[in-house]
């Protein structure tokens, strides 16, 4: 007010918002503090522009030349090469990201096409978080109990009566930690009704897709073993979304040349501090979902928890101002699992192959990380297609032989069966080649559940019939 009398009194011009706007200046949050600052010098003319320069943002450019990265991933058939060079043609569009400073690419590499991070490629970023670079599917992960001696039948069965695969939530588990519920409430990203009803009704349920529950026996003990393989559900899709709209709004302003999929948040922001606080709520929220499946199968088979650890293979993990996303791809290095244990990780591949136990360091070309399955050389609508002479109960009786496979919905989803992945002995030997992780154990497969195709018979397809 004292400066807007000082004006009136000596008929000073104040500055505005449109004066800034009329020098060719672009709104934003900027505008405020300059301003006032301006108003407060009674800066006009070159001295006025000489200010506006030094303190409007500058906007940061694409990369001319993308920063090199690691290939940990060698083509050995012809359907092989051509999904290598797609690989390599997303991650040189990818890598002109400005705040990209590094990455590497897995044996199970798989192109997403248009600049975006392939699955099994990891993206280094300086100072910055990109939402799309964990997709929507953030902190999907895989959690393995050890039931001990007890038949792996037994465990199936007991698994399939307590889990919930396909669409939608259930109420028979929809109570939050007091302490998760807090933290949630004080986060500007996951404090919404919506959140809260996520985090609430996902509990004990694993989605569709490649999302699975496994069976198994360890190699060394002979002990039965579950694995279950899902990501955060509604609740990390909701911040993904959200993740992507703050991005955008920092991408317009700060980088307005760099592609809509690869726009970021500045971790030095009080929205990049609060959206890592997000991400590792949602985090804890995806092993709370894990165990849940676990501890409740273990009380009804009336068993105690022999051994447990997990990992996520789809998520960001900080060290220093660096930030690693990986899109399908396994943290080997403990600095990169808060609660590693003992640093083992699992690397799932398909339901006919055993899902390995592996224990890796970091070296220059591996950047910390391993594989995160088998991954697919086409897309699941090609493998449909390429498979279209044959029936699905055919195909599922060759593929599945020997092993007890199920799906949820009751309808086979083609798509997910071994023949739809890469080689599962191609990818190893890639890891051992690369340098990768060392295998310890394996889970021998007696059986899975997945979603399988649920959309066929749902809810507003049968309302439609």
């Amino acid at each position: 007010m004292l400066i807007l009398a000082d004006a009136i009194e000596h008929n000073i011009v104040m500055i505005t918002g449109q004066h800034l706007i009329d020098l060719g200046y672009k709104q934003g949050k900027w505008f405020k503090e300059a301003i006032e600052f301006a108003n407060r010098n009674r800066l006009e003319g070159e001295g006025l522009e000489c200010y506006l320069q030094s303190v409007c943002p500058q906007h940061i450019m694409p990369h001319e030349t993308p920063p090199p990265f690691h290939l940990n991933i060698r083509a050995e058939t012809a359907e092989e090469t051509a999904n290598v060079e797609a690989v390599l043609s997303a991650m040189n569009l990818l890598m002109k990201t400005p705040t990209l400073v590094g990455g590497a690419v897995m044996p199970d590499a798989c192109p997403v096409g248009g600049g975006h991070i392939p699955v099994g490629g990891v993206a280094v970023a300086r100072n910055a978080i990109h939402p799309a670079m964990h997709s929507a599917d953030i902190c999907c992960s895989v959690m393995m109990t050890n039931f001990g001696h007890i038949s792996p039948k037994e465990v199936l069965d007991m698994a399939h009566s307590i889990t919930h695969f396909g669409a939608g939530g259930r109420s028979e588990f929809a109570k939050l930690p007091h302490d998760l519920k807090a933290n949630m409430r004080e986060n500007p990203f996951l404090r919404t009704e919506r959140s809260r009803d996520f985090a609430r009704l996902h509990l004990g349920t694993q989605g569709d897709g490649n999302h699975f529950l496994f069976v198994g026996f360890s190699q060394k003990t002979g002990e039965t073993v579950m694995v279950t393989h899902h990501g955060s559900r509604g609740l990390g899709a909701d911040l993904y979304t959200q993740g992507m709209k703050m991005a955008e709004r920092f991408r317009k302003e700060m980088s307005p040349k760099t592609p809509a999929q690869n726009a970021w948040i500045p971790f030095d922001t009080e929205e990049g501090a609060a959206y890592w606080d997000a991400l590792q709520l949602v985090r804890e929220w995806t092993k709370l979902n894990h165990a849940t499946l676990h501890d409740a199968t273990l009380r009804k088979l009336k068993v105690d928890v022999q051994d447990r650890f997990w990992n996520e293979h789809n998520f960001v993990f900080k060290d220093g101002d660096l930030f690693y996303h990986a899109k399908g791809a396994t943290p080997l290095d403990d600095k990169f699992v808060p609660d590693s244990k003992e640093g083992l990780r699992l690397i799932p591949l398909n339901m006919r192959e055993p899902i390995l136990i592996v224990k890796g360091e970091t070296t220059e070309t591996n950047l910390g990380f391993a594989p995160h399955g088998a991954g697919r050389n086409v897309s699941r609508w090609q493998h449909i297609k390429e498979n279209a002479h044959r029936t699905i109960e055919e195909i599922f009786r060759t593929e599945t032989k020997g092993l007890d496979v199920r799906f949820f919905s009751k309808n086979i989803d083609i798509s997910e069966l071994p023949s739809a992945y890469k080689n599962a002995q191609t990818v190893q030997a890639q890891m051992k080649e690369f340098g990768l992780g060392e295998v310890v154990d394996q889970i021998i497969p007696y059986g899975c559940i997945m979603a399988g195709d649920w959309q066929k018979d749902a809810p507003w397809r049968k309302k439609k019939k």
